[in-house]
């Protein structure tokens, strides 16, 4: 078997879905009978995304990734690269069953001709994993273009009379196309887990109902900004200079936290847990589409990403995004200057 390894791979393309129903932080606060600024204050959340009952988690994956095609297919750089992609790679904790998978069924929607299509459940974290993952096998030569998307139908998993989780999750997919590139534009992941307190956020196995201890796993999330340092350290990055940071969307005071452990003065921070909500495996694909879908928010250079969530598990990794134009290709395994992730 013949393998031909690439000096690296890059996003070349985005798109995102969220649901059409709206469930505003004033009627959740009534349902739960508090304080609709009380949520507010804890979470940072004004409004969420809710799927509808018979909306799926492939439903959702497909309609981000047809949006993420779609921009592939307008881009005359890469327009005639769909036909590549022969990866999908799913990050999902919510799945309504283990099988068949949720990529195989995005894949068979799509019409990719028999693409290796495989799940990836490491909950909010899930994203920023499929991504190196996707990463590895393009760089390896396994693959020759992958299909990366983060989907959670939270809201099928919750009980709607538990404050810490019903205030919080919320439902949606964002997807990335991967591509081979000269340069490695997808920098080396940052990962681990602390699996003696996985317990911290969990779905029963019994009951099937989301539950968490927030106060344990506020903590845990606050101090994890040593580690998004330590992913900026490993390209030799100061977070002052990047062009974006785009965390996990779990609450407002965490990504809050965050921002200031890295010192990041005038660095455009995404924040879209205030009107989505937290979507798990899905907010940073989501954030990171939305942030580059406009000419308000067009980021280009430098983005960490940064997930986290149960398992206790965490994933982070620099990548540098230029989705509306290509530079010119630097020497294979160089970086471009002021440019791509070594």
């Amino acid at each position: 078997m013949e393998f031909s390894p690439v000096p690296g791979a890059r996003i070349v393309a985005l798109g995102h879905y969220l649901p059409a129903t709206v469930l505003p932080t004033e009627v959740a606060a009534e349902r739960l009978a508090v304080d609709a600024e009380w949520i507010v204050a804890r979470t940072g959340i004004r409004e969420r995304r809710l799927a509808d009952p018979d909306e799926t988690v492939a439903d959702m994956a497909t309609s981000a990734a047809r949006e993420a095609l779609a921009k592939l297919s307008a881009d005359p750089h890469h327009a005639r690269r769909a036909g590549e992609i022969d990866t999908v790679i799913v990050a999902t904790s919510s799945a309504e069953s283990t099988m068949p998978t949720t990529a195989a069924r995005v894949a068979a929607r799509l019409g990719l001709a028999h693409p290796a299509a495989f799940d990836l459940n490491n909950a909010c974290a899930g994203f920023c994993h499929a991504l190196a993952v996707a990463d590895a096998l393009i760089r390896a030569g396994t693959s020759r273009g992958a299909l990366v998307i983060g989907a959670d139908k939270a809201s099928a998993w919750l009980d709607w009379e538990d404050r810490n989780t019903a205030i919080l999750f919320a439902d949606g997919a964002g997807a990335a196309v991967v591509l081979p590139h000269e340069r490695r534009d997808i920098g080396p992941v940052r990962w681990g887990s602390v699996g003696e307190r996985a317990d911290l956020i969990a779905i029963d196995p019994v009951t099937r109902v989301l539950r968490q201890d927030g106060r344990a796993v506020y903590r845990w999330a606050t101090g994890l900004g040593g580690t998004a340092q330590e992913i900026c350290d490993s390209v030799g990055i100061k977070p002052g200079d990047l062009a974006a940071f785009v965390p996990h969307q779990a609450n407002l005071r965490i990504v809050d936290a965050l921002a200031r452990h890295l010192k990041l003065d005038g660095v455009p921070v995404a924040t879209d847990v205030v009107d989505t909500g937290n979507t798990m495996a899905a907010t940073i694909p989501i954030a990171l589409s939305r942030m580059t879908g406009s000419p308000e928010t067009d980021v280009r250079g430098n983005v960490l990403l940064f997930g986290f969530g149960a398992g206790l598990a965490y994933a982070g990794q620099v990548v540098h995004l230029d989705l509306a134009s290509e530079s010119p290709a630097a020497p294979p395994g160089e970086v471009a200057a002021g440019g791509g992730a070594p």
